[in-house]
């Protein structure tokens, strides 16, 4: 495994060549991951842990030998600690829980897009960093690294992007707070009165922080449009 806060490895699989080839590509825009490995089968899948070692693996289900899940406990038998994210079209409810049983740090469902993407690998970092980092003295000590496990907390009022201010951020959160349902950046610029463009910075970050959580619409044409809801 790679060593303290530095890179991540990562190995990424799918039976499909291209769909891998994307994962790749987005992982790689991303600090502080790096792939280092593709595998297409189960049995691929455990012999590239046990070769490369990597931190995280991004596990999609639909495997031509074995159903995804199944590479979990063969991972932990074998002595392997490393983290799985599933990256899958299996939206079956039964599926999720045993994904959350065996222990999975984050489910992502086909198709996605790049931000969705990255802000679950960044919440998945700054979780991984508080687990190698925190020295536990007492209960309070475990119970902030656990609370961090679903979600990374916002940043203090003064560290919000260069360019942002507090005042609209505020804004913007009441807004989703206080909204029937999704919001498109859309339909968020015209309950706030800032332009669509800001909106859409604001809303993605408050996504990349975990506050928020995003949808994808599919219309009868085009890319699909990101809705946004206030994390309860």
């Amino acid at each position: 495994m790679s060593s303290g806060l530095d890179a991540i490895d990562v190995l990424v699989v799918d039976d499909d060549f291209m769909v891998a080839r994307v994962h790749r590509t987005f992982v790689e825009r991303i600090e502080p991951f790096r792939v280092v490995g593709v595998a297409s089968t189960g049995e691929q899948a455990v012999a590239a842990v046990d070769e490369l070692r990597p931190d995280l693996v991004l596990l999609d289900l639909y495997l031509p030998d074995v159903f995804g899940l199944d590479v979990i406990p063969r991972l932990r038998t074998a002595g392997h600690d490393c983290d799985v994210m599933v990256i899958s079209a299996a939206r079956e409810a039964d599926t999720v829980r045993g994904a959350v049983r065996h222990g999975v740090v984050d489910y992502l469902l086909k198709p996605f897009e790049f931000e969705d993407l990255r802000s679950r690998l960044q919440r998945y970092a700054a979780q991984r960093g508080r687990l190698l980092t925190t020295v536990v003295h007492s209960q309070a000590d475990v119970d902030r690294v656990l609370a961090g496990a679903g979600a990374v907390p916002a940043p203090a009022a003064g560290a919000l992007p260069k360019g942002m201010s507090v005042e609209t951020a505020e804004l913007i959160e009441r807004t989703l707070r206080g909204a029937d349902g999704t919001l498109s950046a859309t339909e968020c610029a015209t309950l706030t009165g800032i332009s669509r463009v800001s909106a859409r910075r604001y809303l993605e970050y408050f996504h990349g922080v975990g506050s928020a959580e995003v949808t994808l619409r599919y219309g009868v044409a085009g890319r699909p449009e990101r809705r946004y809801s206030w994390r309860v």
